[in-house]
């Protein structure tokens, strides 16, 4: 089996051709030459993340973006404060 790689736009395209055609997922498969179960997935991130469905290989989505961006910032904070504590007993001990 073949594995294809289908772009943001044609994506979206499909899913809303069944959407707004109300044709089956079988047949929209079928017309769009795409696998049955991969169509599924797709209908199901649109439902998910409505308009982020299809962010790309690699990428995040705004949510996901901000929240390993906070979560780097309070390893950071974490690791200055390990630090600081540190320097403050080496410090203290002069």
């Amino acid at each position: 089996m073949e594995n294809r790689a289908y772009d943001k736009t044609f994506k979206e395209d499909v899913v809303e051709y069944v959407k707004t055609h109300g044709v089956s997922v079988s047949e929209a498969s079928r017309k769009f030459d795409v696998p049955t179960s991969t169509l599924f997935g797709w209908i199901k991130s649109d439902k998910i993340h409505k308009g982020e469905a299809f962010v790309g290989t690699g990428r995040l989505r705004k949510k996901e973006a901000e929240e390993k961006a906070r979560e780097k910032e309070l390893r950071d904070l974490k690791e200055e404060n390990a630090i600081l504590k540190k320097a403050l007993g080496i410090f203290s001990k002069m």
